[in-house]
């Protein structure tokens, strides 16, 4: 037995699961591990986050968004030293599994959609002003991993001093277009891998996970997130009429700011995901993310097209052409 599984196995009969059957459960881009637990009529999951990872971000969020009533995860025991907690279990029914099969396409987007009404009416300045602001530098930070990472999987050398100065700063000159709009909270990973459907009334219908990322943002950041997602496409139809269904629950929204405010943040979350992908294929091995890069490209192609976005437009044209935005091969594994 291994130390962690040793620790492990402390938690679990400290809380009354020794013995439970244990199903690892796939994991995705992160380090942390999951695992379903069952004992004889009981079911939970086992959260097991690594060292670099704490906890404490998922519980706090998880206990801030429970008091707006809305259905993140019940907690059973955790152990914030550890790394370790039990967690309410949602099952299988993420949104994405259901339209896989299926479901009605308009109707879960809808419920998605008035989950961030909801929690957009009900959080407070004070339920803000605990968590990380995503400003400048923070987005900064994140974009910095395309030229990180894909960039040197392109060129075979980093990027030049030049070439990272003119990003940057047009960057700073689009950035702030993302922030004419109130900011609220933003749980960072809001898509239809994260949602999943219950059997519970309302807003309550729609069960959220992944969300130790949240941050106070610009309201539209959890929406540009869901609908215009690099894992999944949706007809321009419905994602305009969820578009119109948030603004019609906020009429004191000014359209043309908030739409400005969709733009950049789609463009700057699918330039971080280019960096994202390709350090997971780099750093990680993890070559089936690549399989999405086309999206990623199209969302990237098709928002920077907006006005307010012409200095990053301008600076891809100048450094990171077409014929430089493709998928990554398996040999091109080599670190930076």
């Amino acid at each position: 037995m291994t130390d962690r599984s040793a620790v492990i196995a402390r938690f679990l009969a400290a809380h009354g699961w020794n013995g439970a059957v244990a199903q690892p459960l796939a994991g995705d881009g992160s380090v942390r591990r999951y695992t379903r637990l069952t004992l004889r009529d009981r079911r939970c999951l086992l959260m097991d986050c690594p060292p670099e990872l704490p906890i404490a971000p998922f519980l706090n969020i998880d206990a801030l968004l429970r008091r707006l009533d809305l259905s993140a995860p019940a907690i059973f025991a955790a152990d914030s030293d550890a790394g370790l907690a039990l967690v309410e279990d949602f099952g299988d029914d993420t949104f994405t599994r259901l339209l896989g099969h299926g479901a009605d396409e308009t109707a879960l987007y809808q419920l998605a959609v008035d989950l961030l009404i909801a929690l957009h009416r009900r959080a407070t300045p004070a339920d803000c002003a605990n968590l990380p602001v995503f400003d400048d530098e923070r987005a900064l930070d994140g974009l910095f991993r395309m030229l990180d990472w894909y960039w040197p999987a392109i060129h075979g050398a980093k990027a030049s001093d030049t070439v990272r100065r003119e990003f940057e700063a047009a960057w700073r000159a689009v950035l702030p277009k993302m922030r004419t709009v109130p900011d609220s909270i933003a749980q960072f990973d809001y898509h239809t891998d994260n949602l999943l459907r219950l059997d519970r009334p309302g807003v309550a219908a729609c069960g959220v996970i992944d969300f130790q990322d949240a941050v106070q943002a610009p309201v539209v950041f959890d929406i540009a997130t869901l609908l215009a997602n690099d894992r999944r496409a949706i007809p321009d139809r419905l994602r305009d009429t969820m578009i119109d269904r948030y603004l019609q629950a906020f009429p004191a929204l000014d359209r043309d700011a908030f739409m400005t405010a969709f733009a950049v943040k789609t463009a700057h979350w699918n330039t971080r995901i280019v960096g994202t992908f390709a350090r997971l294929l780099r750093r990680d091995g993890k070559v089936h993310y690549q399989r999405f890069m086309p999206r990623v490209w199209f969302l990237v192609e098709r928002y920077m097209a907006h006005p307010a976005l012409e200095p990053v437009a301008d600076w891809y044209r100048r450094h990171l052409p077409p014929a430089d935005r493709r998928i990554l091969e398996r040999d091109e594994r080599s670190g930076a």
